[in-house]
């Protein structure tokens, strides 16, 4: 996998967490799942226990085994592991930054808590800056996704000063339709110090075309054969126009 010194960019796959018919977590599949991503869709770059992932549905436990998983499967396969953290509680998750850091993951994100809620920025930094520091080796992405956390603290905002407090802070994965917060975000990343990955795959063109770094989908177009994992984003950008004047 990459050094951990390395920023996400290009595309990003949004992993699902594999189940068999009885709610268990089929391990099984998952090496088959990172063959898939490698060979069939040219992704090297996921993101686990995510939104897609139903992370914040799985016990501790699950989490801390899946993550493992993938690292597992994915060594020497896969270039980056990120894995998703975010819990309501603080101390849980900064045990699975650390069991993150343990197992070899490339970096970590971490949403909002969203029951008792931040109620401003230097708060919810608060909160990030603690689960960090427990995994001070690992790039740290805050998972911005304010329709499901219901916490309204623009990204733009977020960005202004955060790597004064969180010195391991990479960038965001922006999930959200508000693209006038993220265009002063890329403003803010003139000098393209932060990975900005775009998370709405129904604005991914809008993203891309407004200087996203990458994104993070749920799923991959087929027909994309993207063979290398540094992906040309004008090209893609190219190919998203294209199909959609198909």
């Amino acid at each position: 996998m990459a050094s951990p010194k390395k920023k996400l960019q290009g595309l990003v796959a949004a992993t699902i967490t594999p189940m068999t018919e009885n709610g268990e977590i089929n391990f099984s599949v998952i090496g088959q799942y990172v063959d898939y991503l490698v060979k069939e869709q040219g992704v090297k770059n996921i993101f686990v226990n995510g939104t897609t992932g139903e992370g914040l549905s799985l016990s501790i436990s699950e989490r801390r085994r899946v993550a493992e998983e993938w690292v597992t499967q994915g060594r020497n396969k896969l270039d980056q592991v990120v894995i998703h953290v975010g819990a309501l509680s603080l101390k849980e998750s900064q045990e699975l930054a650390q069991h993150a850091a343990e197992i070899g993951a490339d970096g970590i994100a971490v949403i909002a808590p969203f029951f008792l809620k931040p109620w401003n920025k230097d708060v919810l930094i608060n909160f990030l800056q603690e689960v960090a520091a427990t995994a001070p080796a690992l790039p740290f992405y805050y998972y911005h996704i304010p329709a499901l956390t219901g916490v309204k603290i623009r990204a733009e905002e977020l960005l202004d000063g955060i790597q004064d407090k969180i010195p391991t802070f990479q960038g965001l994965k922006f999930s959200d339709t508000d693209l006038l917060d993220f265009g002063q975000c890329v403003d803010q990343n003139h000098q393209r110090q932060f990975a900005l990955l775009f998370g709405v795959d129904e604005q991914l063109l809008s993203g891309l075309v407004m200087g996203a770094t990458g994104a993070v989908g749920s799923h991959c177009c087929p027909n994309w054969h993207l063979r290398d994992h540094k992906i040309a984003l004008p090209g893609l950008v190219k190919c998203l126009l294209k199909s959609m004047l198909l």
